[in-house]
């Protein structure tokens, strides 16, 4: 037996709770540290930077999906301990303002645990999509989750932020509690009884981990995509820790309201998504490599509409400019997961796991490495310049860094670039090949 639409959409939900958890602490806490505790900002992003260093475990992660095992206890596990670590880190950030020591200390426990759990997570639900979902169902099953799982931030992000005016440490944690609490529930009902009755489609492999992660590097398809996966994301996660800030001491937003944007952001991703997935698959129009380019092409020319925005004092709104943003980035992610999809059964058998735990270590080193060297940049370029033109000089560079993904991707992404092809079983509104 393999997966049917139900469970997937079920697997979604588990995806759907790891972002809800994951924009507290990778947005509101970091705005938090930076505007109302006066914190440099590449505190939070060396934060950020470890919980994503941590991730550096995701093959190994994978490699054991691959070997067999209960995948369940993994995926809820890994969801416990990221519930804890956020809500450490939640109580943290309200420590900064009268013990910094302990605060940092705290922190530091927090995001280790953070990173440790969504890569146990994270890494073993997608192993269970990628070895349970029948081949011709495994883009369109990666898209409905990641779909589930941008809707989970953006009504998060938005709640969150309309439950957080006026800012109290009191109210900050009411709102991390219900949310992790929440996000934990939800993926041991929606885990419940898949795995149960379902046959594994691989078997044991005595092959150790590093012999196995070589065999995988040596195949040339997977390592140029691992690369293609390090640079794109780069430019993805450099405004990350730097967008919330940004909206603070740039343009005035409150923390509810830079909380928002964030959840706005996340809404024109999830549009950008739906849109690929209606015009690839429902209308047959585009490949998944001409999306793929069209989006990093149209988030650097919105990028340098906002580096110019805020260096030139906010003559547009800020909250448009972002959600066109976040439209264009769910364009190149939603058609770079449909390949990444169908390029984890390319190869050897048996090493789904390894392969995406492969691209999403590389995906944990550029996200973390991105969002580190934007804060830094930030921090660097506001010594000589207003807070304006500080952060409108690193969304230049991030664009910058979306053009040259772009054409990396004209050459990567040729086994994908074909019109997807229809499937019976494929449903309308995802892509899937």
């Amino acid at each position: 037996m393999q997966l049917n639409w139900l469970q997937i959409f079920r697997l979604g939900l588990v995806q759907m709770a790891l972002g809800a958890i994951v924009v507290l602490t990778t947005s509101t806490l970091n705005r938090l540290m930076v505007v109302e505790f006066a914190l440099p900002a590449v505190l939070p992003g060396a934060l950020v930077g470890l919980h994503y260093g941590i991730q550096l475990s995701r093959p190994r992660w994978g490699f054991i999906s691959d070997k067999g095992g209960n995948r369940t206890k993994w995926i809820i596990g890994g969801m416990a301990v990221l519930a804890l670590g956020a809500l450490v880190a939640a109580f943290a950030v309200t420590l900064f303002a009268t013990s910094y020591i302990l605060a940092l200390l705290l922190s530091l426990l927090a995001y280790s645990a953070i990173g440790l759990g969504v890569g146990a997570s994270g890494t073993s639900l997608l192993a269970l999509l990628a070895t349970t979902t029948a081949p011709h169902r495994r883009a369109a099953a990666a898209t409905i989750t990641w779909l589930m799982m941008i809707f989970g931030i953006a009504l998060t992000a938005g709640l969150a932020g309309s439950f957080l005016d006026p800012y109290s440490p009191a109210r900050l944690m009411s709102v991390v509690s219900v949310v992790v609490t929440g996000a934990f529930l939800l993926t041991i009902v929606a885990t419940g009884r898949i795995e149960r009755g379902l046959i594994a489609t691989q078997q044991q492999d005595p092959m150790p981990f590093m012999e196995g992660l070589r065999e995988i590097w040596a195949e040339p398809h997977a390592r140029n995509f691992t690369l293609f996966v390090f640079l794109s994301m780069n430019a993805y996660f450099m405004q990350e820790l730097i967008l919330e800030p940004y909206a603070g001491l740039v343009f005035g937003f409150t923390p509810g309201q830079s909380t928002q944007l964030s959840g706005a952001q996340n809404g024109g991703v999830f549009m950008g998504m739906l849109t690929v997935g209606i015009m690839a698959t429902g209308l047959k129009i585009g490949s998944l490599r001409a999306w793929v380019t069209g989006g990093c092409l149209g988030s650097a020319v919105v990028l340098g509409i906002i580096a110019v925005n805020g260096a030139g004092g906010g003559f547009a709104p800020l909250m448009p400019l972002v959600i066109v943003l976040g439209y264009f980035n769910g364009m190149f992610a939603v058609a770079a997961i449909g390949s990444m999809m169908a390029l984890a059964s390319d190869g050897r058998e048996r090493r789904e796991g390894t392969r995406m735990g492969l691209w999403g270590a590389a995906q944990a080193i550029a996200a973390g490495f991105g969002g580190l060297t934007g804060a830094a940049a930030v921090d660097l370029f506001r010594i000589s310049l207003s807070d304006g033109a500080a952060f409108g000089a690193v969304f230049t560079i991030e664009a910058v860094l979306f053009i040259a993904s772009a054409f990396m991707a004209l050459h990567v992404l040729g086994r994908t670039s074909a019109p997807l092809k229809p499937q019976r079983e494929t449903p309308a509104l995802v892509p899937g090949e």
